[in-house]
């Protein structure tokens, strides 16, 4: 039992990606103790695309185990990435690089948004899907961005 509480542990401590902004949230079910069951939204930068920012909704458990950070949130996710700025690329892309990854229960499951990029239609496509170590989700959602000249302010 303790070495499981200290793989738990150093899991928690290693950063699970880049840090959202939360842009906003509203409460789904009032719960008598601990804070409500909620939906966030939040937003995030691509960090090897600038120009390129995601905005991404998910439902967040409340009550006591929510406000304690022990509860597990729910694998339903929404996303939409919109061109902010002139798009530029930092680094070389490959399809499937991990562009953001936030923990969803204690230990054991993550939601994650990957990047692809389709050639043919010069496009990127970013898809938000939930894992488990033991067994993830099929639920997911996806987005498109064509690459599109940004035009120069005067």
């Amino acid at each position: 039992m303790r070495r499981l509480l200290l793989i738990a542990a150093a899991v928690m401590a290693v950063p699970l990606g880049a840090v959202a902004e939360e842009v906003g949230q509203v409460s789904t079910v009032f719960k008598w103790l601990g804070p409500n069951d909620k939906i966030v939204v939040e937003a995030f930068d691509d960090p090897k695309v600038a120009g390129v920012t995601c905005y991404l909704s998910r439902a967040k458990t409340g009550g006591v185990k929510g406000g304690l950070g022990l509860a597990e949130d729910r694998a339903e996710a929404s996303i939409a990435c919109r061109q902010v700025g002139p798009i530029s690329f930092v680094g070389e892309l490959k399809d499937g690089d991990e562009v953001f990854r936030e923990r969803t229960s204690l230990v054991f499951k993550t939601m994650q948004v990957v990047r692809f990029f389709d050639q043919k239609r010069n496009t990127l496509v970013y898809l938000v899907y939930s894992d488990r170590i033991i067994e993830g989700s099929p639920q997911n959602a996806v987005t498109a961005i064509p690459i599109l000249p940004w035009p120069k302010s005067n």
